[in-house]
């Protein structure tokens, strides 16, 4: 499907699902779009017998008073002009495609980081930049050409919400501004693919061998854990640091690497609050043997 040119855009249909994709939503509705249909994921179950919880695009949506669906069929029944996509995590047949044109904010300079997690791959490759493109929507995965592009550089001490805050703040201005604008002509993606695949649980594990910069890494892109005596620690926030003891052991409220050593920030002991390092060790009292692993 064809671009409609700026002046023939008034009705878009939006699809996304997590907490990122809902600025670009409200900037939309700022900007005077109307939002005929919102598509996002389905409720998800929240914890062992509990209800179910919408996405954080279905929340905003409704509290916006936006029709909004979970069912990709359901844009048949619409009249948009374009349909705009932020993370909304899944493949996009070409049965739709064909009938309405999409495109799509990716947050990541493509073609690396094709996929689900993009920011977070790049802080975990240590990448000295990372940007968003605005590009056209295949049903490929993030295969589309591109109209646009915005670099930026990662802070060292970035944390991956920081990061993708910045990166929604580029990704709106270049919406906004291709919409009223005009979005020209897409060109094709250049270089080697690097697909960014979805973070599991042992993915966010702290390996205490690795280079203390590596651990750092982990933990600024959140979720990080280790164990103690068989207890799981949530890492929240470190500062890198000097050391050279065996990787895991633990000086004073530092803990050694592989090469380096990570200062603990910010902790959560299994079953407790977050709390400051030092708390934790006046209660746990490690002794020169114990590690963290």
């Amino acid at each position: 499907m064809t671009i409609p040119p700026p002046a023939e855009i008034r009705r878009i249909a939006y699809l996304g699902t997590p907490e990122l994709a809902v600025p670009p939503l409200t900037a939309l509705v700022e900007a005077g779009y109307e939002i005929p249909l919102v598509v996002s994921r389905a409720d998800t179950r929240r914890g062992r017998g509990g209800g179910h919880q919408p996405s954080p695009v279905k929340a905003a949506a409704e509290s916006l008073g936006l029709p909004v669906t979970d069912q990709l069929a359901d844009l048949a029944n619409v009249d948009v002009d374009l349909g705009v996509v932020v993370a909304y995590g899944r493949i996009i047949p070409a049965s739709v495609l064909d009938d309405l044109a999409m495109v799509n904010i990716h947050f990541s300079l493509l073609p690396r980081w094709r996929g689900a997690a993009p920011v977070e791959r790049a802080i975990l490759a240590g990448d000295a930049e990372t940007g968003v493109c605005l590009m056209a929507v295949e049903e490929g995965l993030d295969t589309g050409a591109v109209y646009g592009r915005g670099t930026l550089t990662i802070g060292d001490d970035e944390s991956l919400d920081e990061l993708r805050d910045r990166l929604v703040e580029i990704g709106v201005a270049q919406l906004l501004s291709a919409l009223a604008e005009g979005l020209g002509e897409p060109a094709d993606q250049f270089g080697e693919p690097v697909y960014a695949d979805k973070l599991s649980a042992d993915d966010r594990r702290i390996d205490w061998t690795a280079p203390a910069i590596d651990v750092h890494r982990r933990v600024r892109v959140g979720g990080a854990w280790t164990t103690f005596r068989d207890k799981r620690i949530k890492v929240h926030c470190t500062a890198l640091s000097d050391g050279s003891g065996a990787p895991g052991s633990i000086d004073g409220v530092s803990v050694n690497a592989g090469s380096g050593a990570v200062e603990l920030v910010e902790i959560q002991p299994e079953g407790k609050p977050r709390q400051e390092p030092s708390a934790w060790r006046n209660g746990a009292q490690p002794g020169p043997d114990d590690r963290f692993v």
